[in-house]
């Protein structure tokens, strides 16, 4: 997408609600600066809110280098990128909105108007989440030790998984 300002690419978008309707701002870095500036005329056009946002992203030094480094950022359970979640709408696990939680909080109140879960969680999920994230992140660590010729590793693994597994399955066929 090109800056609305000039026909360089735009890295800040903005998405802000003014009386519930959308009012969206995209500038390249240059741009945005004027924007800031309190001597241009343009900053009229785009409510106080939005330029606070974007002097917010300009102050933390948001450039496109380190939008890049912020995409390659990992979950270290299930190994999830910020760039992956970006592209597929979807995290890896519950402990990405830990990992990414900073990235995530103005999405979420953006999207629902809050931060935390309000609705209703399913019953089978409530004492398998844990369990189910061990597992992934066990099944991660055991391709790495396979990518790197680490058998041995691999194999206590698996094992590792294998006994979780048949545990659940044992639950399972109980309950």
């Amino acid at each position: 997408m090109k800056c609305q300002k000039c026909d360089k690419p735009a890295t800040f978008h903005i998405t802000d609600l003014v009386d519930g309707k959308p009012n969206e701002l995209h500038l390249c870095e240059d741009c945005a600066h004027k924007f800031l500036a309190p001597s241009t005329e343009e900053s009229g056009e785009v409510l106080p809110a939005m330029a606070g946002l974007l002097a917010q992203h300009l102050a933390v030094g948001e450039t496109a280098e380190e939008l890049a480094r912020l995409d390659q950022r990992s979950c270290p359970v299930c190994g999830i990128t910020f760039l992956e979640f970006r592209k597929q709408g979807r995290l890896g696990c519950p402990h990405d909105y830990i990992n990414f939680a900073s990235e995530l909080e103005p999405l979420l109140l953006n999207i629902h108007g809050e931060t935390r879960h309000v609705g209703k969680v399913p019953k089978f999920c409530a004492s398998g989440a844990e369990q189910q994230t061990q597992l992934i992140r066990l099944r991660r660590e055991m391709k790495e030790a396979i990518a790197a010729e680490e058998y041995e590793q691999a194999s206590a693994l698996r094992d590792e998984i294998r006994a979780i597994e048949q545990a659940r399955d044992k639950k399972t066929q109980s309950e």
